[in-house]
């Protein structure tokens, strides 16, 4: 049966601080578990106004604190911008902390421009190799592999699931080849999505972790009571997206009435291309549009998201989410 996660931005609310922003991210996280959610993941930006996930092992730990039972990870870490060990360490202790519940998504994307990479004192050279070899070097961290000639404390030994993330065809490859879990960016980056998956489970090889493909696809969702609600919802996000593209990101920005229509038609394009896996609208809405998107790729993980700027509105949108997913994976009574 597919499995329904929560893809958290922990988004800056304009007016808002970085102190609310965490204990909203907290709060979601709460409610995920009550709803009955299989894990709930933050992803790493740096330099953004609207994002305050930078510091991703250190939300994950103000998550952990926040929830019990619910998986909690990386969806993702970039990289490039780490050293191997630390990351190793770092989950390591998460583990320690919330045993059996920790993921670690990992992405070859700086999730920053080079002025940020140059601060993070890392490098963008390299590329694909580096990435290759930085993966395998976090796993042999966790698995205490001698021949590094030093042991990760925290991290030698612990329980932490690798997924490969991407939206490119080089990330299923490498998922494939390494025999990892792979989470495909669909929420934001869909184009490639359908040939990725392709050739991620015509390409997989067994591994030590996964003995079958496991494909994880994000889908944006903005459900609410009324269709005119949920576009509402969603006028925060394709706010987001619009700022981004024009060179004015910031914080999370309040709905617009009919935002979407005043748009120029150049705009609107980019919108339906950037969100095309995205559903908004009532229950039956997400319902109709989930069912379809599993169909189509059938993956074994949705991981939703969606930026909205009422904390309270977001939880109810979740609700809905789920209420959907449960009606359209809950197989219908034999009479």
């Amino acid at each position: 049966m597919t499995r329904f996660s929560l893809l958290d931005l922990v988004p800056v609310r304009e007016g808002d601080s970085i102190a609310t922003a965490l204990a909203n991210t907290a709060d979601l996280a709460a409610h995920a578990e009550r709803l009955g959610y299989h894990r709930f993941w933050v992803a790493e930006h740096h330099g953004m106004a609207g994002i305050a996930s930078a510091a991703t092992s250190v939300v994950l730990a103000h998550i952990g604190q926040a929830t019990s039972t619910i998986r909690i990870g990386a969806g993702g870490i970039m990289l490039p911008n780490h050293a191997p060990l630390l990351i190793a360490e770092q989950f390591g202790t998460l583990d320690a902390l919330f045993p059996g519940r920790i993921d670690l998504g990992l992405g070859r994307a700086p999730g920053s421009d080079q002025r940020v990479a140059q601060a993070i004192r890392r490098t963008l050279a390299g590329g694909a190799d580096n990435f290759l070899r930085d993966v395998m070097e976090i796993q042999a961290y966790f698995a205490a592999d001698d021949r590094l000639g030093i042991q990760a404390t925290p991290g030698a030994g612990a329980n932490v699931p690798l997924w490969i993330l991407g939206s490119s065809l080089y990330g299923a490859q490498l998922a494939a080849a390494l025999g990892l879990p792979y989470a495909f960016a669909s929420h934001f980056a869909p184009a490639a999505l359908d040939e990725a998956i392709e050739i991620y489970r015509r390409d997989f090889r067994p591994s030590a972790q996964l003995k079958e493909p496991y494909v994880m696809a994000g889908y944006n969702v903005f459900a609410a009571d009324s269709m005119a609600d949920a576009q509402l919802l969603a006028s925060s996000m394709q706010q987001a997206f619009v700022r981004l593209r024009t060179g004015q990101p910031g914080k999370l920005q309040p709905p617009v009435p009919d935002y979407y229509d005043t748009l120029p038609p150049q705009a609107q394009a980019m919108l339906a291309d950037v969100l095309s896996a995205s559903s908004i609208g009532t229950q039956a809405d997400v319902e109709h549009d989930l069912a379809a998107f599993l169909r189509r790729t059938r993956a074994d993980e949705l991981i939703l998201t969606g930026q909205i700027f009422d904390p309270a509105a977001r939880k109810h949108s979740f609700a809905i989410a789920m209420a959907a997913a449960q009606a359209i994976t809950t197989p219908e009574p034999v009479l």
